[in-house]
């Protein structure tokens, strides 16, 4: 079975549901797409939480409020949704991460495309969006 995104009612299902995201290659320069969109989640109601291996652990991201992650494996507490802005050949290890971390939901940003990881993911019991943007979806779906 081929992996395909889900309908546009499970995608304003996951949109309209504020839980605690976790945002994979968020940057702390205001100008950069994943700290833009990670405003955007936090003023629609979700908790994230930033996540970047290149920044120091436990710098705190002001604009978010928040301490980053080098990883998800590093957040003391669970994840819902794993928001993904790193490039495709990360995507293995963030996927095995997701996976032991419970999460829900897999979201990989637009660009961000791996379908042998998508159908992973799928098999481990997570609901899989990919190269989708949650700005788009907000602005199309609602």
């Amino acid at each position: 079975m081929a992996w395909s995104n889900p309908p546009d009612s499970e995608i304003k299902r996951i949109l309209s549901n504020p839980t605690t995201v976790a945002v994979v290659g968020c940057s702390d320069k205001p100008a950069r797409d994943s700290f833009r969109i990670a405003l955007l989640l936090r003023n629609k109601g979700f908790r994230v939480i930033p996540v970047n291996p290149t920044l120091p652990a436990g710098a705190l991201m002001n604009a978010l409020g928040q301490p980053c992650y080098p990883d998800l494996n590093s957040i003391p507490e669970p994840v819902e949704i794993v928001d993904v802005f790193r490039r495709p050949e990360f995507l293995p290890e963030v996927v095995d991460q997701a996976i032991v971390k419970g999460a829900k939901i897999l979201w990989c940003q637009l660009g961000v495309i791996d379908l042998g990881q998508a159908e992973r993911a799928t098999r481990a019991g997570m609901t899989v969006v990919m190269d989708r943007c949650p700005a788009i979806e907000y602005g199309r779906l609602f």
